[in-house]
């Protein structure tokens, strides 16, 4: 099932890569260093970059992982959330690109383009949120823990952006990987308990601070006119979808987190992903 934001991202993408087939598109959107000597650095190249690559290959593999781990999030976070945390990790990731150049790690007269900073965040949102999910690595022929894989590309991201002098951007990957482990973080500091786990909007906690909330309608319960009793019938019956709603969606939840995203039927599909469009 292809997800809104998801869907867009690949568009925009694939559509920028076929525009710098024609026109030299690149040459202002990549990310230049802040101290470019040359002075090609503008301020929205931080969010241009990662509209921009290097090749077929380096798009499609991109893409790919956007694909193939982005809905999977965008479902249970929904839209607005993921395109959110999709962004602050593109531009953490350029922001260790940059403090990379500036610490003369990285030649400052090179230009950084991808979606990889901003992936690699997905990549860490996918292990953090369904950290038991098997995945198979090619070409490891066997079933891989997703923690267990995110733990290994982060080793080797560290190792290759010390040691390693391809063209691949690696502190743009930890960058992306690192904010993404700070946003996660955050909002488990602020008490925000859908960032961590498989609980959306419709966790047990916020069904209750709904609950506790007070509702302009619920000041008429005490009225003894017919408009009064009408208001809290109506009043219940909402509150009684909506429960039955939310209780809904914590077993499609619940389901992911014990045998995952794949063992969900089509219904069960199509049921978190209208949760999520509202």
């Amino acid at each position: 099932m292809m997800t809104n934001a998801v869907k867009y991202l690949l568009a925009i993408n694939i559509i920028a890569y076929l525009i710098c087939l024609i026109f030299p598109l690149d040459r202002i959107c990549a990310l230049y260093y802040i101290f470019d000597p040359a002075g090609r650095f503008q301020p929205f190249q931080l969010i241009t970059y990662m509209f921009m690559h290097g090749g077929t290959m380096h798009i499609f593999f991109n893409m790919f992982a956007l694909w193939m781990f982005g809905r999977h999030i965008e479902m249970v976070w929904g839209t607005k959330r993921f395109l959110i945390y999709y962004f602050i990790c593109g531009i953490g990731a350029a922001v260790f690109q940059e403090l990379g150049q500036l610490a003369g790690l990285i030649n400052p007269y090179s230009m950084t383009v991808g979606a990889s900073g901003a992936v690699y965040g997905i990549l860490l949102a996918f292990g953090m949120l369904f950290p038991n999910e098997r995945m198979i690595i090619f070409p490891v022929p066997v079933p891989i823990k997703a923690k267990f894989v995110i733990a290994g590309y982060i080793i080797i991201e560290i190792f290759a952006a010390f040691f390693s002098r391809d063209n691949v951007a690696h502190l743009a990957h930890l960058g992306g990987l690192a904010v993404g482990f700070v946003y996660f973080l955050t909002w488990k500091l602020i008490g925000y308990k859908g960032m961590g786990s498989f609980k959306s909007k419709s966790s047990t906690n916020y069904n209750k601070w709904q609950n506790t909330t007070t509702r302009p309608t619920m000041k008429v319960e005490y009225n003894r006119n017919e408009y009064a009793r009408d208001e809290r019938s109506r009043d219940y019956q909402y509150n009684e979808e909506r429960n039955r709603r939310n209780a809904q969606i914590d077993e499609i939840l619940d389901k992911i987190r014990k045998s995952g995203y794949e063992s969900l039927t089509d219904e069960e599909k199509q049921t978190l992903f209208n949760a999520n469009k509202k």
